[in-house]
């Protein structure tokens, strides 16, 4: 896709004499709106954290449960069920989680090429000079996308999720 075609709908000659003031704060709201981005993106991070993480605990709560019932002799099919049930939903909401993240990159990605189009027209060009400034992202010495680490940590509480619904899994059999 040409990104310069559908950016630029029409030349400055046409547009008339407000296009330049115009260019500059349609550029400004351009790269508010991609920092906006970013910060759902936070925010949906933190969301997803906070339930997964209340999870485990929830989890090492009933599992003390658990083993103080094992102390005065209380059965234990009901709580595997739970453990069974509340791995399942974890599984689910990583899987859901590691998509919004790579939903939001892609998303974050085209904004910032956007960026770098409309800074052509512009004096000074500084997302472009900052992307130039890390390698263009090609040294990880210089530049390592945030994304990489994020993409990690849901499947990092997904592997704990699976964890308990094997563990659960096999005691049935």
């Amino acid at each position: 896709m040409d990104i310069e075609k559908a950016l630029l709908k029409e030349n400055e000659e046409k547009y008339g004499s407000d296009y330049r003031a115009h260019y500059l704060e349609m550029y400004k709201l351009y790269v508010e709106m991609a920092d906006r981005i970013s910060t759902r993106r936070q925010s949906a991070n933190s969301f997803f954290l906070t339930i997964n993480s209340a999870i485990i605990a929830v989890l090492g709560y009933v599992q003390f449960g658990v083993y103080l019932g094992a102390k005065l002799g209380v059965e234990q099919a009901q709580t595997n069920d739970f453990y069974w049930i509340i791995s399942v939903l974890g599984m689910i909401l990583c899987v859901i989680w590691f998509q919004l993240v790579r939903s939001y990159k892609q998303l974050n990605s085209a904004k910032y090429e956007v960026i770098h189009h409309i800074e052509q027209r512009l004096p000074i060009a500084p997302y472009d000079a900052e992307w130039e400034a890390v390698d263009r992202g090609k040294n990880s010495h210089l530049y390592k996308p945030f994304t990489h680490i994020e993409v990690k940590i849901p499947w990092i509480f997904f592997v704990l999720n699976l964890a308990v619904f094997l563990k659960v899994s096999l005691s049935y059999l």
